[in-house]
């Protein structure tokens, strides 16, 4: 099995911890979204992940073998970073040249259809790209790096709509055309969710959610009514976020509603709704996480 595992990871920085005792199975062959706010840790766990730092405690392995300065697991692993790691005195097509020195499966002539779809010049240098485009030029990389585990840090930052869509159905096409483990870490959360089969979400230096999207999205969902009725049906429910307009509110919960759940709704007079992935994810990561304690109401 292609899994990459962490085990029991700790990593500080001097006094600051910015992950704590994490334990995570990435599983081959699935498309995951690696979700967190600012400072939540995932640039630091992708980082742990790709050898270019070490944790302070525990260890990472794949396929059941150490990741720690082994070249040849490494190399089974593509990450692209917001960062441009090239020369900007670089051309395009030499970027490809020099990539497939490190990766030998890289196909040249997919980046170079790619650089024809996405209107890239491959014989521009990198300092006379744009921030779309030099985001484009390391997307083409990626994908045509053909590595079994494809990891994106921010990976649209500065695209346009069209090239955005493009990337999503090229992406989507590849992982369909050969299966690999895919991490896509982003605060754009809503364009990629239909995407994700499933979600890692990181808040308070460790895992709030590790689960599926469709069983995460099965548990959560919204009541809406009157103030006093939402607040009479929400006690000792798992509720995580509660707005008001008015004499109205509306309330998150993540439960799995069960029938007598229900028909509790349906007799008071409330309104339910589905929790898209974005939403649900602003309601955990504003609280810090899935509640263990009943807010107090009033």
């Amino acid at each position: 099995m292609n899994n990459i595992e962490l085990k029991s990871i700790t990593k500080n920085y001097k006094a600051t911890c910015a992950l704590k005792d994490i334990s995570l199975i990435f599983e081959e062959k699935r498309i995951y979204g690696l979700l967190g706010r600012n400072g939540a840790g995932k640039t630091t766990l992708l980082n742990l992940m790709t050898n270019r730092i070490f944790p302070t405690h525990g260890h990472i392995t794949l396929s059941d073998q150490p990741i720690t300065e082994n070249d040849a697991l490494l190399e089974r692993i593509f990450y692209m970073t917001e960062r441009n790691l090239y020369p900007e005195s670089m051309k395009i097509h030499e970027v490809f040249r020099w990539t497939k020195t490190f990766y030998g499966n890289f196909d040249l002539n997919y980046a170079n259809g790619l650089c024809k779809k996405f209107d890239l010049n491959p014989n521009k240098k990198i300092k006379a790209l744009s921030t779309g485009y030099n985001t484009v030029a390391k997307l083409i990389v990626a994908l045509a790096s053909n590595a079994e585990l494809l990891i994106f840090d921010e990976p649209i930052l500065g695209l346009d709509a069209h090239h955005r869509t493009l990337f999503y159905k090229e992406l989507l096409a590849q992982y369909i055309k050969t299966p690999k483990t895919i991490i896509l870490s982003t605060h754009i959360i809503e364009e990629i969710a239909d995407l994700l089969e499933w979600v890692v979400i990181l808040g308070n230096q460790t895992v709030l959610i590790n689960e599926s999207v469709s069983s995460l999205l099965e548990r959560a969902y919204t009541v809406t009514g009157k103030s006093s009725d939402v607040e009479a049906f929400i006690q000792n429910k798992n509720f995580i976020g509660l707005e008001y307009l008015g004499n109205y509110c509306k309330a998150t919960l993540l439960e799995t509603p069960n029938t007598e759940t229900l028909e509790t709704i349906h007799q008071i007079g409330l309104e339910k709704s589905k929790v898209g992935l974005q939403e649900l994810f602003i309601k955990l990561t504003d609280i810090g996480g899935v509640l263990h304690e009943i807010p107090k109401i009033g």
